[in-house]
């Protein structure tokens, strides 16, 4: 069995400006690539699991998101980090779909392709939502990033990602 840390995008892999889909808006959160490197020396597999609203919206396409995901990927890619999947929802909150955060659909993708082992496995998020998906695919291993939300039923929170190294060994 593997062990994988599951994160969220806008909040955690970048700074959240709202609906983020163009290059120019990207801008990686302070620490990221150091904190990525260092769980993969710890032998982490890495997933992105990610709402999306924006293309159910129409704020932007698929395509888009896809483009800029792409974009991700490269940037990462030159510091040595890869990540397995990008699994994303696209639907807007008021549907009923199966894929949005707080349900497990997204994550239970990689638990299973992966051969994942939930109670070494953890989840980085900043919304309660993430959280809450995690603890519903059975990893209770998980750290909010404070931001725009209160402490809620995560097991850590942090201030910066630098400190999630003192967390995750």
């Amino acid at each position: 069995m593997n062990k994988a840390v599951f994160l969220d995008r806008d909040g955690v892999i970048n700074i959240d400006k709202s609906y983020v889909f163009k290059k120019k808006d990207f801008q990686l959160n302070q620490g990221i690539i150091e904190l990525l490197k260092y769980l993969i020396d710890k032998n982490f597999k890495l997933f992105v699991v990610t709402n999306q609203s924006g293309i159910g919206r129409g704020y932007f396409t698929e395509l888009d998101f896809l483009n800029l995901t792409k974009h991700m990927k490269l940037i990462f890619e030159k510091h040595g980090v890869h990540f397995e999947e990008v699994y994303y929802c696209s639907c807007k909150p008021d549907t009923d779909c199966e894929c949005r955060k707080p349900k497990p659909y997204l994550l239970n993708l990689g638990i299973e392709k992966y051969k994942i082992d939930v109670n070494k496995s953890w989840l980085i998020g900043d919304k309660e939502t993430d959280i809450l998906a995690a603890n519903n695919a059975g990893i209770f291993n998980t750290i909010k990033v404070m931001g725009k939300e209160e402490p809620g039923v995560e097991k850590y929170t942090v201030e910066k990602l630098a400190e999630i190294k003192e967390i995750i060994k």
